[in-house]
C-alpha cells in the first residue's frame, strides 16, 4: 500500500503564522471613535467604496448620487465587488472589514501560487519554495496596499496563477490559454494590466514556436476582448474611454520629466531594498538563462518598466515596491532564492572538492543553517523600506501607513455629519474616508472625481526640482472653481498654498471648530445646522 505524503509542518506553520498576522494588521488598521470601532481603507479604496455604495443603493456607479458620472476609479471588477458586500446587512462601519477578510484570503491564496511558482524554478528546493512564501507574506508593501483595501492582493494573486499556468505549460510542452483567462481577467480589474499581459504573451509566443500562431491568436483575442468590455463600458457610462485619472495624473506634464522622475524613483527603490539583494537574481539570470526564470524575470521588469513610464506612485517617500512593482514582487523573491541556491551549490561543491570527506560531510547542515539565517536577513532588509525604524511598522509596533491619517478623516466626517443636512456638498482633498462616513455629496478639490479640475494644467516646479517633483495626482487643483464658482456648503480640507483659497474664504465663509475638526461653512446655507455650530469670521 502506497504510504500517505506527510503534510510539510513548515508550510503550514507559515500560513497559519500569516493568517494571525493578516488578522493583526487589519485589527492595527481599525479606530475607535465615540465607542464604535471603524473599519476604514487606505483613501484611494475609500473612493471605490462610495461608488460601490451608490451602485449597491440603486444610484448607480458613481460618486455623488445624481452628481456628474465621472469615474474616478481603475479597478472596475474589485469596485463590482465591494458594491456586492454592500447589499450585506452590515453596519457602515464594519463593511471596510469585508473588504480587508478579502484581501487577506486573497493573499493567503497567493501563498499557494507562489509555493507552485518557486517549485518549478528550482526543480523542488524546499528553501526557495518556503523562503519565497516567507519574504511574499511578510513584505510589508504588499501586505499594506492590499490589507487596507486597495486591488494589489486580487491582482497579485492573478499574476501569480497566470505565471505558474504558463510555467506548467512550458514545461509539459503543450498550449494552455489559462495564463490568457487569468490576464484577461486582471485586465478587467485595471486597466494597466494590459502591459503586462502583452510581456508574457510575447515571452509564450516566443518560447514555444510550435503553438505560436495560436498563442498570438488567443491571447489577443482574450486581451481586445477584455480592453473592448473595459473601454467600451467607460464609454458608453461615462463619456471617456479612459478614467478620469489618466487626464489627472499623467496629462499635461512632459513625458521625459515624467520619466526621469519614474527612473529616479526606481533607484531609491533598488538602492533601498539593498542594490546587493538586487544584483543577486540579475546574476542568475545572466549565469543562467532559464526559460521559467527568465519568464519571471520578464514579468517582473514590465511592472518596473510601467511604473517608470507613469513617474511612479505617490507615495514613494514611503518606500518599498509601489502599488505597481507590488504585484510581481513574489516573482522577484523566487528569483533571489533561486540565485541564493546556486550560490550555495557552488560553495557545496567547491567544499566537496577541496576538503576531507570527513569535514565535507556537515556541509549540507552549515547550509541549511546559513539558508535560514539568509530568509531572516533578507526578510528585515526587504522590509527596511524606510531604514530600520520601518521593521516597528512591519511588525506591527506601529501602525500601517495613514492609519491616523484615517481616523482623523472619519473624526470629520462625523463632524460633518453632525451639523449639516444630507443635503450638504463637501469640499475635499481626501476623497475617500470623508465622503463615504459623512455620506455627504462632495466636490473633489484634487480632481480625482472632477472632470473639470483632471483637465486642467498640473502646477510643476521649475529647474533642477521638476527631476523629483512629480507627485501623481496631486499636481492639479483650483480653488477658485472648487471654492469660489461651486460653493461647496463646507470646506474641510485644503492643499497647497492655502492663502489663495482665503479671498473666497473670508467672503463667503465662516470657520468653526466641531469636536476638534476646523471646517469652513458657507455663511446663510440652508443646509447647515447652524444651531450646532459655534462660529468666527476667517481671517
Amino acid at each position: 500500500m502506497k504510504q500517505a505524503k506527510r503534510p510539510d509542518t513548515l508550510w503550514l506553520a507559515i500560513l497559519v503564522a500569516y493568517a494571525v498576522y493578516a488578522g493583526l494588521f487589519i485589527y492595527r488598521t481599525s479606530v475607535t471613535i465615540g465607542g464604535t470601532r471603524y473599519f476604514t481603507l487606505f483613501d484611494d479604496a475609500m473612493i471605490s467604496m462610495t461608488y460601490a455604495r451608490n451602485l449597491a443603493h440603486g444610484h448607480g456607479l458613481v460618486w455623488n448620487q445624481g452628481g456628474e458620472r465621472v469615474q474616478g476609479y481603475t479597478n472596475l471588477l474589485w469596485t463590482l465587488y465591494m458594491g456586492l458586500l454592500h447589499l450585506l446587512p452590515v453596519a457602515k462601519s464594519k463593511v471596510c472589514l469585508l473588504v480587508q477578510a478579502t484581501s487577506a484570503a486573497l493573499l493567503v491564496a497567493n501563498l499557494f501560487a507562489v509555493r507552485k511558482l518557486a517549485g518549478y524554478v528550482s526543480g523542488g528546493s524546499r528553501f526557495v519554495s518556503l523562503g519565497a512564501v516567507t519574504l511574499t507574506a511578510f513584505y510589508l508593501p504588499l501586505n499594506n496596499w492590499s490589507l487596507q483595501g486597495m486591488e494589489v492582493g486580487l491582482l497579485t494573486l492573478l499574476v501569480g496563477l497566470a505565471l505558474w499556468r504558463a510555467l506548467d505549460a512550458l514545461r509539459e510542452e503543450v498550449f494552455c490559454a489559462w495564463p490568457y483567462v487569468i490576464l484577461a481577467i486582471a485586465v478587467l480589474v485595471r486597466l494597466d494590466m494590459a502591459v503586462l499581459f502583452v510581456v508574457i504573451l510575447g515571452f509564450m509566443a516566443s518560447a514555444d514556436s510550435r503553438a505560436r500562431r495560436k498563442h498570438l491568436a488567443v491571447g489577443f483575442g482574450l486581451l481586445g476582448s477584455a480592453l473592448a468590455v473595459q473601454l467600451g463600458f467607460s464609454r458608453a457610462y461615462y463619456g471617456d474611454f479612459l478614467p478620469n485619472t489618466y487626464y489627472l495624473k499623467l496629462a499635461g506634464y512632459p513625458l521625459g520629466w515624467r520619466m526621469v522622475r519614474g527612473l529616479y524613483v526606481a533607484l531609491v527603490f533598488i538602492w533601498r531594498m539593498n542594490w546587493v539583494f538586487f544584483a543577486v537574481p540579475v546574476g542568475l539570470l545572466l549565469a543562467r538563462r532559464r526559460r521559467g526564470e527568465l519568464l519571471l524575470a520578464a514579468g517582473f521588469l514590465a511592472q518596473l518598466a510601467y511604473s517608470i513610464y507613469v513617474g511612479g506612485d505617490a507615495w514613494e517617500a514611503w518606500g518599498g515596491a509601489n502599488r505597481y512593482i507590488c504585484l510581481t514582487m513574489p516573482a522577484f523573491f523566487i528569483l533571489y532564492l533561486a540565485g541564493l541556491k546556486a550560490l550555495g551549490g557552488g560553495v557545496k561543491a567547491y567544499a566537496e572538492r577541496c576538503l576531507p570527506r570527513a569535514q565535507s560531510g556537515s556541509v549540507d547542515k552549515r547550509l541549511a543553517r546559513a539558508g535560514v539565517a539568509v530568509v531572516v536577513v533578507s526578510l528585515a532588509g526587504f522590509n527596511a523600506i524606510y531604514g530600520l525604524a520601518a521593521l516597528s511598522e512591519m511588525l506591527l509596533f506601529k501602525r500601517p501607513l495613514h492609519v491616523e491619517d484615517n481616523q482623523r478623516m472619519v473624526e470629520r466626517a462625523l463632524a460633518i455629519d453632525k451639523v449639516t443636512t444630507a443635503r450638504a456638498t463637501v469640499a475635499v482633498v481626501w476623497d475617500g474616508a470623508i465622503p463615504y462616513f459623512a455620506e455627504r455629496p462632495a466636490v473633489s478639490m484634487l480632481g480625482k472625481n472632477d472632470r473639470k479640475v483632471a483637465h486642467e494644467r498640473m502646477r510643476t516646479a521649475s529647474g533642477a526640482k521638476e527631476i523629483v517633483a512629480f507627485y501623481p495626482g496631486h499636481l492639479k487643483w483650483d480653488y477658485a472653481y472648487s471654492i469660489g464658482q461651486l460653493k461647496p456648503d463646507v470646506v474641510a480640507q485644503m492643499w497647497h498654498e492655502p492663502h489663495t483659497a482665503r479671498p473666497y474664504l473670508q467672503r463667503d465663509y465662516v470657520e468653526t471648530k466641531v469636536d476638534g475638526s476646523t471646517l469652513y461653512l458657507l455663511s446663510g446655507s440652508p443646509n447647515i445646522l447652524w444651531s450646532k455650530v459655534k462660529t468666527s469670521s476667517v481671517e
